[in-house]
């Protein structure tokens, strides 16, 4: 039986992820004419089609996708091959692609990045910014090495490391007509909740570690940001819920907003998770107390 040779399999990820021959075949440092012969050479070997041609565009065919997840896999099993074998090198001090989520990056990373990269001088860290879905789905397919994320989330064969605590405070603007005084207690009232729309974990987080049980509670708005939940406070279009990290950041800074802690010290864990079984793990732990140590 014929196997794929490691470069075609890496070319033909390069044509999937760059939709173009020609770019394709320049991000892999290869003329186009070579770059074709291998996708060419490939398809032969896997006995069909892996993308229709035309002269304006590419389109992966429906084994062409299943190939391509498999050879990410393949690519991924690769570098930890590697990676083992490395396995006595100073630690960190190699390509690291850290995923973390954006209502984390803007507190955490100036903490602790710049003393991260002092420390280790050979460490080549790559940083990417999204949502905890799509950073997970980059994890699995080897683009990334580690996320740094909010817990409690769902997601299959990894391996967490819990670094610490982030509580919730209730965040409204002076005289909010959404707040009630209730002796010490503050309750809010209907439709007043402001929320980060879904697909960001920090609204499911907020609305368990908040006990917000009443959805009626819950305003019809919501927002893409930290940021724009800060501002739509500040005009008292409704309250909100943000993390400690981000109660000392410029975003606060002459708001007057009144920020108090709620009942029970509702939180979300902050942690970093990678691929089950993976060879760094004993780096990515010493990664994780280096930030426990500096945030």
């Amino acid at each position: 039986m014929n196997y794929p040779t490691i470069k075609q399999l890496r070319y033909f990820i390069a044509l999937v992820e760059k939709n173009h021959f020609g770019q394709a075949a320049a991000s892999c440092f290869v003329s186009q004419s070579a770059f074709s012969v291998a996708i060419k050479e490939l398809e032969i070997t896997l006995s069909g089609h892996l993308v229709d041609r035309t002269n304006k565009s590419v389109t992966v065919t429906t084994l062409g996708r299943e190939v391509y997840s498999q050879a990410k896999l393949v690519m991924t099993e690769l570098t930890e091959l590697v990676n083992i074998s490395q396995g006595n090198k100073e630690p960190l001090s190699n390509k690291l692609s850290l995923g973390i989520i954006p209502t984390i990056a803007p507190f955490l990373l100036s903490q602790f990045i710049f003393k991260l990269q002092d420390k280790y001088k050979k460490l080549e860290l790559f940083l990417n910014e999204d949502i905890t879905q799509n950073l997970y789905q980059k994890l699995m397919k080897g683009d990334l090495d580690v996320l740094l994320m909010a817990l409690p989330y769902s997601l299959k064969n990894v391996e967490t490391y819990n670094l610490f605590k982030d509580e919730f405070f209730l965040t409204y603007c002076k005289s909010s007509k959404w707040v009630k005084k209730r002796g010490s207690k503050t309750k809010v009232t209907d439709d007043s909740i402001l929320l980060l729309e879904d697909g960001h974990c920090m609204r499911d987080h907020a609305l368990s570690a908040c006990k917000i049980k009443n959805q009626n509670q819950v305003s019809h708005y919501s927002a893409s940001s930290i940021l724009t939940l800060i501002e739509m406070v500040k005009i008292d279009v409704g309250v909100t819920y943000l993390p400690a990290m981000s109660l000392e950041s410029s975003m606060l800074k002459n708001t007057n907003l009144i920020t108090e802690p709620i009942a029970d010290n509702g939180f979300r864990s902050i942690g970093l998770v990678w691929r089950k079984g993976s060879s760094r793990a004993k780096e990515f732990k010493l990664l994780g107390q280096f930030i426990k140590d500096n945030v």
